[in-house]
């Protein structure tokens, strides 16, 4: 789908959100054409991803491999790393604020 049409990002957030919607929130989010999959354990992780990959191929939607990461304990995701301990401000992205001159 070309991203350059008006409504094109909405028109795919609603396609993922109903070919995902058995597993949101359950083991992963979706925002656009970012899922990002979320597992307790390794062994939970490689069923999950079979879950959402089993999901995608059924709606005939393909992934980039050159475009995903797997099996992460850290991310960088919309402006934030999160860890299985939190969520936290990029530091990268905050530098200008915490070195603004007081």
């Amino acid at each position: 789908m070309p991203f350059g049409l008006t409504n094109a990002p909405a028109t795919f957030q609603r396609l993922m959100d109903i070919v995902l919607a058995g597993l949101k929130w359950q083991c992963c989010l979706v925002y656009i054409d970012d899922v990002v999959i979320f597992s307790p354990t390794f062994e939970q992780h490689m069923t999950d991803l079979e879950r959402v990959f089993q999901a995608l191929q059924s709606a005939n939607l393909t992934l980039k491999a050159s475009k995903c990461q797997f099996c992460r304990r850290e991310m960088r995701y919309l402006g934030h790393i999160i860890t299985q301990n939190g969520i936290k401000p990029d530091p990268d992205l905050i530098k200008s604020v915490t070195n603004f001159p007081q």
